[in-house]
């Protein structure tokens, strides 16, 4: 069963989001991840939209993202968007 990881990022400070976006590829792809969409200009159908960017990424397994997620590499560098960025993150999983 595939995993879907989805961030909604308002971004606040470019500068120290760069030092994320510097090295979160590279981590990124060592864990089977795949994006699916990165957008910096969603359509918002419903409710209210604080966010600049969403980003959705695809997992094959939930191992595989927690590899990801909770590796030392990443965890080293998810600091820089956290202080950057105002995010909300959800894991959902895909249909069977």
């Amino acid at each position: 069963m595939n995993y879907y990881f989805i961030a909604n990022i308002k971004i606040n400070d470019e500068n120290e989001y760069k030092k994320y976006l510097e090295k979160v590829d590279d981590i990124f792809e060592k864990y089977n991840g795949k994006y699916l969409s990165v957008d910096n200009n969603p359509i918002l159908l419903e409710g209210k939209w604080k966010y600049t960017r969403n980003v959705l990424i695809e997992f094959p397994t939930k191992q595989d993202f927690d590899n990801w997620y909770f590796s030392e590499e990443y965890q080293n560098i998810l600091k820089h968007r956290l202080t950057a960025a105002e995010c909300d993150t959800i894991l959902i999983s895909g249909l069977e």
